[in-house]
């Protein structure tokens, strides 16, 4: 089964379709249009893109071949943090300390790009400030406390120390030990935010259309899209697909397919409680995850349920009963909420890179055709600093995008055949670090 019929099937159930039902549909492509800028991918990534090149004047055709936040970007956990799906380690050793902490900025911004958007477009996401990172064992609780302090000194970024004798104010759960408090990220609705996105972009003139896959692009210095049902001709274009790229159309960009992979993750979403129960369990209302390689994360919701996500598969097979699964580890979680049913179970698939990483860059003989991939599951905010930072450098100011571009990525083990099986084994390896 590809990878989109078996996408269709796990977004059946989805918490997120149910309570944002679509107001706007976008016709297809079904003529030849000239363009400044064809962006492939109608997700947080592409949307942004478009807004910020709209804002700038540039005349842009955005091609989506499902339905806009169709993907990841309209129902993943619904988390916007600071900083990178990868250890900021990573970037110091990669960039150097001076950028990395420009990247650190960078990500902050990305949460007051959120912020901005919302306001200026009156996107009603139910956003709800504060974040919580999790300790499950004394040794993760000191690894936590030395990274906190760290990033105070260093980058000038102070989050709030939960000790292990404050631990059960902050969460009724006796799987915690210790946490971080970060008042400034948060957690939205994103199928609500990327639908209002798409109504701004097309509000500034983005021409929006779905239902739209490309299946060949002709490079040269003006570039040509096509679609079965017409062609888009720009100077330049935006590789916005991520995982689905390589299966709509395997010809666009083999040579970036290599370097990410598609996970699988999986939420469920409870019945909706008594405000006061619900408020019992955060009192801060915060989002949560817990600092695990392979990690669970939880948030409330507006309307007084418990949002659980945290099953993932690494070989693109889905379990036989997500609910049963998921509702098992929310329970560890919550073991008081025994009583309470599972409404919604879905899930979805993420980009991942080799070392979480985001992957931006530039290809093609002419420089022209762009691309963003490998958020890693830390999208829902970076994806608007990235359509940013885009947007920045097809307007010839490429200072931003370049610090991103500069980060180096390595192809997944084992090649076409063999990186899934690869991948699955070193999966394990992490796993039974986190357990013991």
């Amino acid at each position: 089964m590809s990878l989109l019929s078996i996408d269709r099937e796990l977004s059946r159930d989805s918490y997120y379709v149910a309570t944002a039902p679509r107001q706007e549909a976008y016709a297809p492509l079904q003529e030849n249009w000239v363009a400044d800028v064809a962006i492939v991918g109608a997700g947080l990534a592409g949307l942004s893109a478009a807004i910020e090149l709209a804002e700038k004047g540039r005349k842009v055709v955005l091609l989506e071949a499902g339905q806009v936040g169709g993907g990841a970007s309209g129902r993943n956990g619904g988390q916007a943090i600071h900083g990178l799906a990868c250890e900021q380690g990573e970037i110091e050793r990669q960039l150097g300390l001076a950028d990395a902490r420009r990247v650190w900025a960078m990500s902050l911004e990305a949460l007051d790009i959120l912020q901005q958007r919302m306001h200026e477009h009156r996107i009603a996401a139910d956003w709800q400030a504060g974040f919580m990172s999790l300790a499950t064992n004394e040794k993760k609780a000191a690894e936590l406390r030395q990274w906190q302090q760290r990033m105070a000194e260093v980058y000038d970024y102070p989050m709030q120390w939960i000790a292990p004798q404050e631990i059960g104010g902050w969460i009724a759960s006796p799987r915690f030990k210790a946490g971080v408090h970060d008042p400034r990220s948060g957690h939205l609705h994103p199928l609500k935010y990327c639908q209002g996105l798409a109504a701004a972009a097309q509000r500034l003139g983005v021409r929006i259309c779905e239902h739209s896959a490309v299946t060949k692009l002709d490079e040269g210095q003006v570039l040509t899209l096509h679609t079965a049902g017409g062609q888009v001709r720009a100077a330049q274009a935006l590789l916005a697909g991520n995982i689905y790229l390589p299966e709509i159309a395997p010809q666009l960009a083999p040579r970036l397919a290599s370097r990410i992979m598609p996970v699988g993750t999986y939420i469920v979403c409870s019945e909706a409680m008594d405000a006061a129960r619900c408020q019992a369990l955060i009192p801060s209302r915060s989002a949560v995850c817990d600092t695990n390689f392979i990690l669970d994360y939880f948030r409330p919701t507006a309307d007084q349920r418990l949002l659980y996500g945290g099953r993932v598969s690494y070989s693109t097979r889905s379990p036989r009963s997500v609910k049963a699964s998921m509702h098992a580890k929310l329970l560890r979680s919550f073991p008081q909420l025994l009583d309470v049913g599972m409404q919604f179970a879905w899930g979805g698939f993420v980009d991942i890179s080799m070392n979480r990483a985001p992957d931006f860059g530039r290809i093609g003989a002419a420089r022209n055709i762009y691309y963003l991939q490998g958020f890693s599951g830390h999208g829902l905010a970076l994806t608007g600093l990235a359509g940013r930072v885009t947007a920045e450098a097809m307007q010839g100011d490429s200072e931003r995008f370049d610090v991103f571009a500069k980060l180096r990525h390595q192809p997944f083990p084992g090649g076409k055949l063999f990186r899934t099986p690869a991948l699955v084994l070193g999966m394990l390896y992490y796993r039974l670090k986190d357990l013991l």
